[in-house]
């Protein structure tokens, strides 16, 4: 976290949370929701400036919930999470790259969801990979040991044909779509928790 974000904290320890105004989307960008966006259920502006992105980046964090946020000053921004709480790209040097820019490290296990979604994680780490990327990756993906065609792999998702499917050497689960947060324990739409 940022000095001058810690400062602030110390300084305005109160201030109310925001939620439905800043979204991840499942390529890794940031965006803006405004009023008009969260109205009509839009994804929201992308945001581009290198410096905000860097800022929002470095200030990202789950609360004891599993809900993620921003902690802009004294502020914490909630995070509308369109698939999971980091996504991941192939990288020529890095291997496993988040949007963060950090490296996701060895996998532990992956997950294909019935939408056709691949999940990895490592250790802590949920991300949904870029599906830009799933053209590099699926020719990785071997059911039984061999390569898998794109017939077969549909079959396997929709637990029609059976097999080991694995991923660079690591097996790979079925998982519907709507159990993804439940697993990866995050919350994709946070909300202000109930008074008490």
């Amino acid at each position: 976290m940022d000095d001058i974000v810690k400062q602030a904290l110390a300084k305005w320890p109160n201030v109310p949370h925001c939620y439905g105004w800043l979204a991840l989307d499942a390529r890794g960008n940031w965006r803006m929701r405004d009023e008009r966006a969260q109205h009509l259920n839009l994804p929201g502006d992308k945001l581009t400036n290198a410096a905000l992105v860097g800022f929002i980046t470095r200030n990202y964090a789950a609360d004891e919930r599993g809900c993620w946020y921003f902690q802009n000053g004294p502020q914490r921004v909630y995070v509308e999470l369109e698939a999971t709480p980091y996504i991941a790209r192939t990288d020529p040097s890095a291997g496993w790259l988040l949007h963060t820019g950090t490296a996701l490290g060895p996998l532990d296990a992956a997950l294909l969801t019935d939408a056709g979604a691949l999940i990895l994680r490592s250790a802590d780490v949920f991300a949904q990979l870029d599906d830009r990327d799933g053209a590099d990756v699926l020719p990785r993906l071997r059911l039984n040991g061999a390569p898998v065609d794109d017939e077969v792999l549909l079959e396997w998702m929709a637990g029609r044909a059976q097999g080991a499917l694995s991923l660079d050497g690591v097996a790979v689960e079925r998982i519907a779509a709507d159990q993804l947060a439940a697993r990866g324990g995050f919350v994709s739409v946070p909300s202000a928790p109930a008074a008490t």
